[in-house]
Parts: C-alpha cells; structure tokens; sequence
C-alpha cells in the first residue's frame, strides 16, 4: 500500500470565508465545492508528508498549516496588501527556509516558507 495524498481539514461553520485569503493570496484553485467542503488546490504534485511538532521552530508556535511558495517576496507583498497581519518573521532559518506566519480568516496559523 502506497499513501497518495494527505488532506489538511480544518473545521469551520462557513467554508467559503477563506476563499479570498486560499485564492487571491496564495492562487490556489478551488477544486471542489460541496457548500458544506471547499477544497484548494495548486497545479503541482506535492509529495506526501505529515509532521508533528513540540515548537515551530525558532521558539515559535507550531502553525496548524505550511504552505512552500516559490516566491516568498511575492507571497508577503501580497498579504501586506491585504491588510493580513504578519504574526513572524519574515526570517532566514537555520535549517535552510525563509518564512512568516499569517493566520486566515479563521484564525489557523499559517507558515508560509520558501526553501533557500
């Protein structure tokens, strides 16, 4: 048996909230619109990994979701016009990726990072 896909569900009462912040921040897709499910998705095939954490690194909180982009510069300019907090960073880690945290409209921390 091979693992395929992990999907991230986060819960919310109005699935459709986040559809600025996923779509016009990060240009995903939506890919599927159920009403009660709205699922995101880029044009790329990601490997599958899921991890597990005590800190985000950095003595940060872990962030419910990280998302690599490949231009981070352009990923910041964009939620700075958004009038999106940046809540870390941007900073150059140690372990090799530049990032910030944001959180959505709901409230779930995001780490947005791109590998140096």
């Amino acid at each position: 048996m091979k693992v395929k896909r992990i999907v991230a569900n986060i819960p919310t009462p109005e699935p459709a909230a986040v559809d600025a912040f996923y779509r016009d921040i990060l240009d995903l897709e939506l890919a599927m619109d159920h009403g009660w499910l709205r699922t995101y998705a880029g044009p790329g095939k990601m490997t599958v990994q899921v991890s597990f954490a005590s800190q985000g690194g950095s003595d940060t909180p872990v962030p419910d979701l990280s998302i690599e982009v490949d231009d981070l510069d352009e990923a910041l300019q964009r939620v700075r016009k958004g009038g999106i907090r940046v809540e870390y960073g941007p900073a150059n880690e140690p372990w090799g990726v530049r990032r910030f945290y944001v959180r959505d409209p709901l409230g779930t921390l995001v780490n947005i990072l791109q590998h140096e």
